[in-house]
């Protein structure tokens, strides 16, 4: 096993995408069920490949010269459904380190075997942060169930990068397949901000239908940044444009959510917003690198 050292040329790559998915292994496993999947696929209407693997990633990235964040979801307990290895995806992006950033997946309710998988994922294999979904993985993030992953976390010293919002995964099927927005609401993870200063927390999308408490969040915690990921820029709800080219200019990220969005659509929508040429370098790509440590 070659453990993951990032070889990323930062002055080099346009863009770092903080979000992108990880939705097939090399054995031809999904990362979600043949239901959910399709239902994402509609919902999103993505004419790209829908379920590629880590050599795909790589590929198109690199074509592209842009890095990318890359990882899977663990909802085994919640959903059923086999995760995919995030030691898997880390060694194999160990072997595309000039445009791939690993981060792992934990199942939280796991509990001491989450953290430990955690604490190997980061000591062994290298991973640079940890991505959560807690309406797909059925958690609360301010349970005091789940304290201990979130000081492993801090204690790591790696992002913890954290769904918020509405759900394209579920959509449109009878109760959203039991999927449950409640749980995605930015303020849920408030607490762990606040209680744990010291860990970096993300907040993915646009955070629709609670845009203000995440911007509320970013503003009144260092350690909170939002990524732009999963919504076309030209959908943004007024007040995250206002913010981005403002008072958040330096703490809100670049992100796709790739497959399901492509990355040029993305950064074509998001110039047409009228934001200052001076906000756009930072978006696109320096205030990830402060965040990933690559600078």
């Amino acid at each position: 096993m070659t453990r993951y050292v990032p070889r990323i040329d930062t002055a080099a790559v346009r863009a770092i995408d903080m979000h992108v998915h990880v939705e097939k292994d090399h054995s031809g496993c999904l990362s979600l069920d043949s239901e959910l999947m399709d239902a994402s696929a509609a919902y999103f209407r993505s004419s790209d490949n829908r379920t590629p693997t880590v050599g795909d990633l790589a590929e198109r990235y690199r074509a592209a010269g842009m890095a990318a964040v890359v990882f899977t979801v663990d909802a085994a307990t919640a959903t059923g459904h086999p995760a995919l290895s995030s030691e898997d995806i880390a060694a194999e992006a160990a072997e595309h380190a000039d445009v791939l950033i690993p981060f792992g997946s934990v199942d939280p309710h796991r509990g001491a075997a989450a953290v430990e998988q955690a604490q190997r994922l980061v000591r062994e294999f290298g991973v640079r942060g940890f991505k959560f979904h807690p309406s797909l993985q059925a958690f609360s993030p301010d349970d005091e169930t789940f304290r201990p992953l979130w000081a492993a976390l801090e204690e790591l010293g790696v992002p913890a990068l954290f769904h918020t919002g509405q759900n394209g995964i579920g959509a449109g099927l009878p109760g959203g397949r039991g999927i449950k927005l409640k749980y995605s609401n930015p303020l849920l993870i408030d607490d762990v901000a606040a209680d744990f200063p010291g860990l970096t927390v993300i907040l993915a999308h646009p955070s629709v239908p609670w845009q203000a408490e995440a911007i509320s969040m970013a503003t009144h915690k260092a350690n909170v940044f939002i990524d732009l990921s999963g919504w076309s820029p030209k959908y943004f709800p007024p007040e995250l444009v206002r913010a981005a080219g403002g008072m958040l200019r330096r703490k809100v990220l670049f992100g796709s959510d790739y497959p399901l969005i492509s990355p040029e659509r993305w950064i074509e929508d998001f110039s047409g917003l009228g934001l200052s040429d001076e906000v756009l370098p930072g978006i696109l790509r320096g205030n990830a690198i402060g965040v990933l440590g690559l600078g």
